[in-house]
C-alpha cells in the first residue's frame, strides 16, 4: 500500500499535466482563429466620433483555397457604441458596419475588394486582405450625442461573414472552425 505522501504526489503530477495540457489547448484555439487586432483606437474628426482599427489576419488553408477558386468571401466590421447605465442595460447609442467582399479575379489573376459600390483591384491576396484588415475615420457616431458627464464605449468585432457565402458551402459549414474567423473587443470612449 502506498503511503500518502507518494499518492498526494501522484495526484499533484497529474492536475500539473491535466493543467498544462488544457491550457496548451486553449492557446491553440486562442490562434487557431487567426486574427489579432493591432489598433483599436477613437478619435475625432468635423464634429464626429472616428474609429480607426488595424488587424493582423492569417487566413485557414480553406479559406484561402476557396478563394483562389473564385469563391466571394465577405469580412464585416461592426461598431457599436454604448452608454453605461448602472439602472438598466447599457443605452445604445449608434451601430455601424462595413461589409468587404474580397473575390479572386482568374481571367486578370487579380484580387478584387468591394466595399459598398466602390471596388478596387489588387495584384496579390495580401495586399487585398491589407486593405480589408484596417480603417481610419470611420465614423461612428456625432459629438452632439454624446454627453461629456457620461461613460461611453464602443463594442468593435472584426470577422468572416459565412452568412452571405454561396448557399452549397453554407451547408457543411456549421462545425468547421477554419471559418470561424474573428475578433472582438471593448474599446471606452474618452471625452474632453
Amino acid at each position: 500500500m502506498r503511503s500518502p505522501p507518494v499518492r498526494r504526489r501522484l495526484l499533484q503530477g497529474l492536475g500539473l499535466w491535466l493543467v498544462l495540457g488544457w491550457m496548451a489547448l486553449a492557446g491553440v484555439a486562442a490562434n487557431a482563429q487567426g486574427v489579432e487586432l493591432i489598433q483599436l483606437q477613437t478619435g475625432r474628426n468635423e464634429g464626429a466620433l472616428t474609429l480607426e482599427f488595424a488587424a493582423r489576419v492569417t487566413l485557414p488553408k480553406a479559406v484561402e483555397d476557396a478563394m483562389m477558386r473564385g469563391v466571394p468571401v465577405y469580412f464585416v466590421a461592426q461598431a457599436t457604441l454604448r452608454r453605461d447605465r448602472w439602472y438598466w442595460r447599457d443605452e445604445r447609442i449608434a451601430r455601424v458596419s462595413r461589409n468587404w467582399r474580397v473575390v479572386y479575379q482568374a481571367l486578370t489573376s487579380s484580387w478584387r475588394v468591394g466595399l459598398g459600390g466602390l471596388n478596387q483591384t489588387y495584384p496579390t491576396l495580401a495586399e487585398a486582405m491589407a486593405a480589408v484588415t484596417r480603417s481610419a475615420g470611420w465614423r461612428i457616431a456625432d459629438l452632439s450625442q454624446l454627453e461629456s458627464d457620461k461613460d461611453y464605449y464602443i463594442e468593435f468585432s472584426w470577422r468572416l461573414d459565412t452568412s452571405q457565402l454561396p448557399s452549397p458551402m453554407q451547408i457543411g459549414l456549421g462545425g468547421q472552425a477554419d471559418w470561424a474567423i474573428g475578433a472582438e473587443r471593448e474599446l471606452p470612449v474618452e471625452l474632453p
